[in-house]
């Protein structure tokens, strides 16, 4: 498999994985096994973003409206989190990988969060890609609890309301410590961000595919990353701005 060249290689990719009851259905299977079909999806799309040098990639695993589902398909789907814990979280760590999960925790059985705190800790010094999980997460929440944070700081008198700005609230944000995305990809054929990485996602090249996610393989990865590679990023400038960048 060809790799792209390391300059056409985006820093942070975003995935809303999308599809996975319908791949079940049309196979006249429950729901679940779609999740559980996306779950090996998210093993080799992991492993491909390592070979590339990918820095971050960001997962949209199970957002704060999920809970709206069905009962038996949120606890199947809960499930399928701790199981994957138990089953993955070494082979990150044996690979050099970093696992991180932002979102509202507090939500998840004592157990769930014991298990999330465990890996994390156990990859938290490690130095390759960053697989930043996104579980209880809305986008919506996340701006919410950082001006909330900033609400406590100016009625404590450390930041006066003049002087808040952009920075004081990304650096607030579960994914401070992180790159912003540069690209977006939803599988499934739906075209919208659905409340992940709101504010993140400002300048982010975003990517559709009809490809359901559990038949979104390496060969759909690089289709993305090659129609990223021929984008313009200005970022409120203009091209002849930027081919004089490029010229000096």
């Amino acid at each position: 498999m060809n790799t792209p060249p390391k300059e056409n290689i985006p820093k942070h990719i975003a995935i809303i994985m999308d599809g996975n009851g319908r791949w079940a259905k049309r196979r006249l299977q429950p729901r679940f096994m779609g999740h559980r079909a996306g779950v090996k999806t998210v093993a080799d799309i992991v492993k491909r973003c390592a070979e590339l040098g990918v820095e971050v990639l960001s997962l949209f695993a199970f957002s704060s409206e999920n809970w709206r589902r069905p009962g038996k398909e949120v606890s199947l789907l809960m499930e399928l989190f701790s199981h994957a814990l138990d089953n993955q979280v070494k082979k990150l760590h044996d690979n050099n990988i970093r696992l991180c999960i932002i979102g509202d925790i507090d939500k998840f059985s004592p157990t769930l969060q014991q298990k999330i705190a465990q890996a994390q800790e156990l990859t938290r010094n490690n130095t390759g890609l960053i697989v930043n999980i996104a579980a209880n997460y809305g986008g919506r929440w996340d701006i919410t609890q950082s001006v909330r944070q900033i609400a406590q700081k100016v009625a404590t008198g450390e930041l006066k309301p003049e002087d808040i700005n952009e920075e004081h609230i990304s650096a607030l944000l579960t994914t401070s410590a992180l790159p912003e995305p540069d690209l977006f990809i939803r599988t499934g054929g739906e075209q919208r961000v659905s409340n992940f990485l709101l504010w993140q996602m400002a300048y982010t090249e975003f990517f559709f595919t009809d490809v359901l996610w559990p038949e979104f393989d390496s060969k759909q990865l690089d289709a993305a990353i090659s129609s990223f590679s021929k984008r313009e990023r200005r970022f409120g400038r203009t091209s002849e701005q930027l081919q004089g960048q490029s010229d000096a």
